[in-house]
């Protein structure tokens, strides 16, 4: 018995000491890379105009005639299987009403007014020519302090996001004593933003960007907002500038690190260690929730693999690309609506408004460039920056919409966002928060950023 007892106490120690080392290594937080400027742009390194230049949208005639003779050329569609709607992708008896309004009622022209209604302007940064629109709020008291908030759109969105959100934060309210001017980048390869001509612009590089354009426009502190690519980019740009960056506010807050993996996985055995009871639906079982992450994530690795090769097809047909995009607007908005015959969209969206976002991307030809974000943020180069499992120490704001594609805890939030002010679970809405509940997450920025701001108050006071 002597020799079992210290052979189970040895046993005991020796898988003790190895859970501790492990945890211990799971716990340890990587240097912060240093990441300086580079030059994107074509050719070698140069003086550029770094002055901010008045911008127009303004296509040509030629181009919209291109785009009416490919429309007309739409007829070779695969019929749907019977009795499908959205299950196995676009459905093609749907894509050719909305081809039919594309050519019809929807115009261009009128639209382009509409979408020059925000001052836009360009300038150069780090070799790119970079396109934002930015807004300031008018009629502002004397006390009344204004605020610099850069948003962030993603994929497969753009600057056309953002429209009904922007009045919501740049227009003064009752009894705050602070309002936002905003301001609405194009992502590089973006709309009608630059691409890079150089390999290695992942996210990680575009937060380095992103702060050197607010730099140039005048900001050295500032807030940000951000959804889908734009969440990771503030994101980024919280832990790698807690100087410059005021408060971090996002609608797709995800934590990618191994012990937060590992957690997710214990919590298959008692969900509610990781997540309220009223929420672990959203979460498990994982399985569940893996096959239709799965199931939803076949475009991602195409174009974190072959973004060029898929860009050809996509550039070539304006009907390609509209069924491709308008895709996930169904069912990242929704999951459920893939079993309805317009997949959803005009449920919480206007066709109008949808192929404005399509307009964008056909008409700067910017398909194969806003894809090759994928292929340099999953590169081998950005994940050995480790940025994940860093720590961000910026104040930091999770709005949680029921309906994004992944669910992620307040416990979990809490391990990278180490400053978490405020987390959220929305009543309602989807992955395309800004353009689907504009009202919902302006209040929630708004309250975010009065926390944030009374924090400020309080440790000036305490200086």
């Amino acid at each position: 018995m002597g020799l079992l007892r210290k052979l189970v106490f040895v046993t005991v120690t020796v898988a003790a000491v190895g859970i501790g080392s492990i945890f211990y290594s799971l716990n340890q937080v990587p240097p912060l890379p240093e990441l300086g400027n580079t030059w994107w742009g074509a050719g070698e390194p140069r003086k550029l105009d770094e002055s901010i230049r008045n911008f127009k949208i303004n296509i040509s005639d030629d181009i919209l005639h291109d785009l009416q003779i490919r429309l007309d050329l739409h007829s070779h569609l695969t019929p749907p299987l019977e009795k499908t709607n959205f299950e196995y992708g676009f459905n093609t008896d749907y894509l050719k009403k909305v081809v039919e309004f594309w050519k019809t009622k929807y115009n261009w022209r009128e639209r382009q007014v509409f979408l020059n209604s925000f001052p836009h302007f360009k300038t150069y940064v780090d070799g790119l020519d970079l396109h934002f629109i930015h807004v300031k709020p008018q009629k502002v008291e004397k006390n009344t302090r204004v605020l610099p908030l850069l948003v962030l759109h993603g994929w497969p969105g753009s600057i056309r996001e953002f429209y009904e959100l922007i009045p919501l934060l740049t227009k003064p309210r009752k009894n705050v004593d602070f309002v936002f001017e905003v301001i609405v980048p194009s992502l590089p390869g973006y709309g009608f933003s630059e691409g890079s001509s150089k390999p290695g612009l992942g996210a990680v590089q575009m937060a380095v960007v992103m702060k050197n354009l607010m730099e140039r426009i005048g900001f050295k502190k500032f807030y940000a907002q951000g959804g889908d690519w734009g969440a990771l980019i503030v994101s980024h740009m919280g832990t790698l500038f807690p100087e410059r960056i005021l408060g971090v506010h996002s609608n797709m807050c995800f934590v990618n690190s191994i012990s937060a993996n590992v957690k997710r996985i214990l919590g298959s055995f008692w969900p509610t260690l990781i997540v309220d009871e009223a929420h672990v639906d959203k979460m498990y079982p994982l399985g569940k929730h893996y096959a239709h992450l799965l199931e939803e994530m076949g475009y991602m690795h195409l174009q974190a693999t072959k973004p060029d090769t898929v860009g050809v097809a996509l550039r070539e047909s304006p009907v390609g690309l509209a069924a491709y995009l308008l895709e996930k607007f169904s069912t990242w908005t929704d999951k459920d609506w893939r079993s309805l015959p317009d997949g959803g969209l005009t449920r919480k969206y206007k066709l109008t408004d949808l192929l404005d976002n399509v307009m964008i991307y056909w008409v700067t030809g910017s398909i194969t460039t806003s894809a090759r974000l994928y292929s340099e943020s999953f590169s081998k180069a950005q994940f050995a920056l480790n940025l994940d499992s860093i720590p961000s120490i910026t104040p930091t704001a999770c709005a949680m919409f029921p309906n994004e594609l992944a669910y992620q805890p307040k416990c979990l939030v809490q391990e990278k966002y180490r400053k978490l002010v405020r987390y959220t679970d929305m009543p309602r809405g989807g992955h395309f928060a800004a353009f689907e509940e504009p009202g919902l997450l302006a209040d929630d920025v708004w309250e975010a950023v009065k926390i944030m701001e009374r924090d400020y108050k309080q440790q000036k006071n305490a200086a």
